[in-house]
């Protein structure tokens, strides 16, 4: 099959939720949004609505945070590890014990080494007296006398959440809190561990229904484990008729379902929808596939030193139709309840048009009051058809 590379970003952007062909309107439609990505990021920044809640909110005009909470509550999510810190459908659960297994097994998580005597005084802890947070554990002594300082717990902690024998039960302010995993998700307890062949074949399988089009390398980005798996699946799965060579042109072979591919150029597409992205979104985050196929070269600069800095310190992404077209850098301060736009970067090359500018103005007044802003202030280098638009809603 051949793609046009616009056919290319259409069929993404539908397989994203980003597309006029996925209504989303109610929890069951955000449960199915959350199944179709994957995973949703979860991140500290709160510059804005937190990446997680930013994520969802693009892709349910009337999302709330407690809709969240509440799928998680009743297990319909998890928190584990995706692309990085992630909320995962229950149905990812059995596809995470080869990485729970493998940290078990001896890999560490961020740290150098592992402490088997602080992790086995923190499962003792929250197995006598409850779910407890890392705050708890700032004035540990154990019975020899030896004090323990609040770091080395939570890194016990982290090391037994990634093994699996903690999982996170809620959050509160934002903080884990930590339980055993048989008394969050009992259901998981002795769960069968998917053979190598079945992990693969689901990473793919996955990663085509999220994303529309994959290459071996974006299955198994971040999972070197799998990468030679994933490469066998591939070839399996071609032979079968399961997964099919998707040629787009002018850019290379990826793979896909040509059923599917159908399903999406035929769905309805509004050619000026307006989307401000959150750098951590599901479309935007692996950089080499955003380039390749979008055109749109992207990083986030709140790790970058001020003095480097390009855009600004958290710049999101903005698309027009299947189109990056400009990224802008927001901050949201709830205590003047004031949006400021601090800084506006159109692509090199394209033009604006009235059409953009009332979108953009929507979108933008629907951000602030979602996150927790009911004005918006513009920087002396925003566009005056921007200006306009937002003083006319």
């Amino acid at each position: 099959m051949n793609l046009s590379p616009a056919e290319a970003r259409r069929i993404i952007l539908h397989s994203q939720h980003l597309s006029a062909g996925h209504p989303v309107r109610d929890k069951k439609g955000l449960l199915n949004v959350i199944e179709n990505l994957g995973y949703v990021q979860i991140d500290t920044l709160s510059v804005i609505a937190r990446a997680h809640h930013h994520t969802l909110w693009s892709r349910m005009q009337n999302y709330e945070e407690s809709m969240l909470h509440q799928l998680l509550a009743k297990k319909k999510i998890f928190e584990y590890w995706g692309h990085a810190a992630s909320y995962l459908p229950i149905s990812e659960y059995p596809y995470s014990l080869l990485r729970k297994k493998l940290y078990a097994s001896g890999k560490v998580h961020w740290f150098r080494e592992d402490n088997p005597k602080m992790k086995k005084l923190v499962l003792d802890r929250i197995r006598s007296e409850g779910p407890l947070q890392s705050k708890d554990f700032e004035h540990i002594r154990k019975q020899t006398g030896a004090w323990y300082e609040w770091k080395p717990a939570k890194r016990a902690l982290e090391q037994l959440f990634m093994e699996g024998k903690l999982m996170v039960s809620e959050r509160r302010n934002f903080q884990k809190v930590y339980d055993l995993a048989e008394r969050v998700y009992p259901e998981g307890d002795g769960m069968k561990l998917p053979s190598e062949k079945e992990y693969c074949e689901h990473l793919l399988f996955q990663n085509v229904k999220s994303n529309g089009l994959v290459l071996a390398s974006e299955v198994s980005y971040l999972k070197s484990y799998a990468r030679e798996g994933v490469s066998k699946a591939i070839k399996r799965l071609l032979k079968s008729g399961m997964l099919e060579e998707i040629s787009v042109e002018g850019i290379g072979t990826y793979y896909g379902s040509a059923e599917s591919i159908v399903q999406s150029v035929s769905a309805p597409f509004h050619e000026e929808r307006v989307h401000l992205l959150t750098p951590f979104d599901n479309v935007v985050i692996q950089r080499k596939r955003l380039q390749t196929l979008f055109g749109f070269d992207f990083i986030i600069e709140c790790y970058v030193p001020q003095a480097k800095r390009k855009f600004g310190y958290y710049c999101l992404p903005v698309l027009f139709g299947d189109k990056f077209v400009a990224r802008f850098d927001p901050k949201a301060d709830r205590s003047s309840g004031i949006f400021y736009i601090q800084n506006w970067h159109p692509e090199k090359g394209w033009k604006m048009n009235a059409g953009f500018a009332t979108g953009f103005a929507e979108k933008v007044k629907a951000l602030a009051k979602f996150s927790g802003c009911d004005k918006v202030h513009c920087a002396k280098g925003v566009p005056g058809e921007i200006k306009a638009a937002l003083d006319g809603l």
